[in-house]
């Protein structure tokens, strides 16, 4: 048995046909809905990029104990575990963020690893200078070391084939020539785009000849963490830019496909599709993914999962569903090996044959933030607006943001061990106090005032809900949630809510 992992960053749900997207160019994502299951109530669980990585690696929500970071020394990984039972673990990425201090423990963890480098600003092209540049707005104007080595790295990438996504999927495919007789593998193939800055060549631009035979704006592929001020046109510009590199994404998805089905692999191998979270394209007034509350553009995310032992296909499902936590135990049960005790995700086997419901609800949110729970009509965002108090600690020991160590500061006299978590296998981590948690928290909306939506009727979310007795009940369940990931107790107290007895997820 052969497992495929496709992953990409940032996709959001509504620009693929599948989910309604019909303007945008995608038809090989059109043709794997119809060879393979999709799923309508697909939600992320820890946000943003390396903590649903953390999620897929453990089985178990991490948002509620620690912000962005490594692969703890307690952890259980999913991808080590394929790989202690035999299983050969590939991983073939573009995704930067895996090789800084914060995300440093993952790409061990497989038998093999490959990456590409040039996304975004990631440190690649050593040119002293300033790079050439277009009249440009938006993050694309900025003149930091960040931004500015992003431009130095497209210079690099004048081709198509130049691209880290290509020269990503590429390698996969390689990987499927190179094992198609192998049995007892793994690939994971995962691209950081469409993750902005949504760079791609004028050939996935052309197949929008209506926009861009028209615009005559200044270059913007890389919206701000901001509120919408832009006009209309720079608006639909960005969106465009996007569906541009959403179009890329597809071709490189149809390479795969191509491949399956020119070796016959659809009858001993799974093939995942997903991503970790979607990105706002203006709705809401606003741009970019770490915004409070978190909208169903972030947080409803597009999912496909063909599984040769059922043979289903082009159908859909309406089960509540989270890929980040429930991959690790499904690929565990593909393989024939038992999930840990302390995986709270489930395996999908059922619910992906005949529509088994693996929960009757579902948690998301980010380290500090909203704590979401949904049962798939409706969305609670439990926020700090019952609680006068809002600690806030880190459980670690592993004390590195995004790109580096916590600073001295942040660790001198703010550092006590704490009790063992249930999932800490005895370890006493670290609690580190203070607000040190996400750095670059001031890109993200600090309303946390708690709000409820009701999908069915206000599917755009654009007017909250008020009913206390609904609120009530999804409030026990999300403290049962918390018990149940052992949750730190000052979860319950920043939140205002108290360990009672409800409804179990």
């Amino acid at each position: 048995m052969k497992t495929i992992m496709v992953m990409f960053d940032s996709l959001n749900r509504h620009m693929l046909p599948p989910y309604g997207g019909d303007w945008v160019h995608a038809p090989n994502f059109k043709r794997l809905a119809e060879r393979s299951i999709v799923f309508d109530r697909s939600y992320v669980c820890s946000m943003p990029c390396m903590p649903a990585r953390r999620d897929l690696h453990t089985g178990r929500p991490n948002f509620l104990h620690r912000s962005w970071g490594p692969i703890e020394p307690f952890d259980d990984s999913v991808p080590e575990m394929l790989k202690e039972n035999g299983i050969h673990t590939h991983l073939v990425t573009d995704h930067y963020h895996y090789f800084e201090e914060g995300g440093g423990t993952y790409h061990t963890r497989y038998s093999t690893y490959e990456h590409f480098r040039g996304q975004e600003g990631d440190p690649w092209v050593g040119k002293v200078g300033r790079p050439n540049r277009p009249e440009s707005v938006g993050q694309n104007a900025r003149d930091d070391f960040w931004h500015l080595q992003d431009w130095k790295n497209r210079e690099a990438m004048s081709n198509e084939e130049d691209q880290s996504q290509s020269k990503t999927f590429k390698a996969g495919v390689d990987f499927i020539r190179r094992n198609r007789d192998e049995d007892n593998w793994f690939l994971q193939i995962e691209t950081f785009d469409p993750h902005e800055p949504f760079f791609s060549h004028r050939k996935f631009k052309d197949l929008y000849p209506e926009h861009y035979d028209n615009y005559d704006g200044p270059h913007c592929d890389w919206p701000p963490y901001a509120r919408v001020t832009e006009d209309r046109a720079l608006v639909e510009h960005v969106q465009h830019e996007n569906a541009a590199l959403v179009s890329m994404c597809d071709s490189k998805l149809g390479d795969v496909l191509d491949v399956m089905d020119e070796l016959d692999l659809w009858e001993d191998t799974m093939l995942i599709v997903w991503t970790d979270h979607g990105f706002l394209l203006g709705e809401h007034d606003c741009w970019a993914k770490c915004w409070m509350p978190f909208y169903e553009e972030i947080a409803h995310t597009p999912f496909f999962v063909w599984d040769p032992r059922s043979g289903k296909q082009g159908e859909r499902r309406r089960s509540l569903v989270q890929p980040s936590i429930d991959l690790g135990p499904t690929l565990l049960d593909f393989f024939g090996i038992e999930p840990t005790k302390d995986m709270v995700g489930k395996s999908l086997q059922g619910t992906i044959a005949d529509d088994t419901p693996v929960r009757d609800t579902a948690i998301f949110g980010m380290f500090g933030s909203h704590v979401n729970i949904t049962d798939g009509r409706y969305v609670y965002m439990r926020g700090t607006d019952h609680s006068d108090r809002h600690p806030l600690n880190e459980y670690t020991l592993m004390p590195t943001h995004m790109r580096h160590t916590f600073e001295v500061d942040e660790l001198r006299d703010k550092v006590e061990l704490a009790d063992p978590f249930t999932f800490t296998k005895g370890c006493r981590p670290m609690k580190i106090s203070g607000d040190s948690a996400m750095p670059g928290r001031e890109k993200v909306e600090r309303d946390f005032t708690s709000r409820l939506y009701d999908l069915e009727s206000d599917p755009k979310q654009k007017t909250p809900l008020r009913d206390e007795k609904l609120e009530a009940r999804l409030a026990a369940q999300l403290a049962d949630w918390l018990k149940a990931c052992d949750a730190p107790p000052e979860q319950f107290v920043r939140l205002g809510l108290h360990p009672v007895e409800g409804v179990k997820p």
